[in-house]
């Protein structure tokens, strides 16, 4: 099996009106990587989202943005992976993280859904959670009953900048998370 990554996905929740909250980093990272390669959007019914194919420092590569909120994320996620016959070991999601501070990203394989709904339904619908997680710090509020006020608002001037910049060092390390290195991506993303 190779841990090459075929598929790369953004979470975050369709509408204007949730376009520029926190819960939609994993969007504006799938929106860069889109911009960055030349890789043309469209929706695709069948994927329950927007869905774009291109070729990436060599690499084919599948991007998809699931348009069905965030808590039915695994839906498209599912239908496009098995429809291309794509292992759960070779796909990236990109999404918000409550745990790390803005300006924070980390890159990690499995490991729990953390609350959050659109991991959540991820890995019920795949059956697996050893899928790539490509994580955006956005910050916690301070208490549980303020997490989902805090993930569907925007982020303050300072943290946006701070998430924007999280995105750019992602997008600099793609080519090594594409090729399988792993580690080398890790060490750089966990050193900023």
């Amino acid at each position: 099996m190779s841990s090459r990554i075929q598929l790369i996905v953004g979470l975050g929740n369709p509408g204007a009106q949730y376009e520029k909250t926190r819960h939609n980093a994993g969007f504006w990272f799938l929106d860069a990587v889109a911009r960055a390669h030349g890789v043309t959007m469209k929706s695709e019914s069948k994927f329950h989202g927007e869905a774009g194919r291109g070729i990436i420092d060599g690499h084919e590569v599948w991007l998809l943005k699931p348009m069905t909120f965030m808590n039915r994320s695994g839906q498209g996620i599912a239908a496009l992976a098995r429809f291309y016959k794509i292992d759960v070991e070779n796909i990236l999601i990109a999404h918000d993280e409550l745990d790390l501070p803005p300006g924070t990203v980390r890159l990690k394989r499995g490991g729990g859904h953390g609350g959050h709904n659109g991991l959540r339904d991820t890995v019920a619908q795949l059956g697996n959670k050893e899928f790539l997680r490509l994580r955006l710090g956005i910050g916690h509020p301070g208490h549980a009953s303020q997490v989902t006020g805090h993930v569907l608002s925007k982020a303050s001037a300072e943290e946006q900048i701070e998430i924007e910049r999280t995105v750019d060092l992602a997008l600099d390390e793609l080519p090594l998370i594409l090729s399988g290195d792993l580690q080398k991506a890790m060490n750089r993303l966990h050193s900023q």
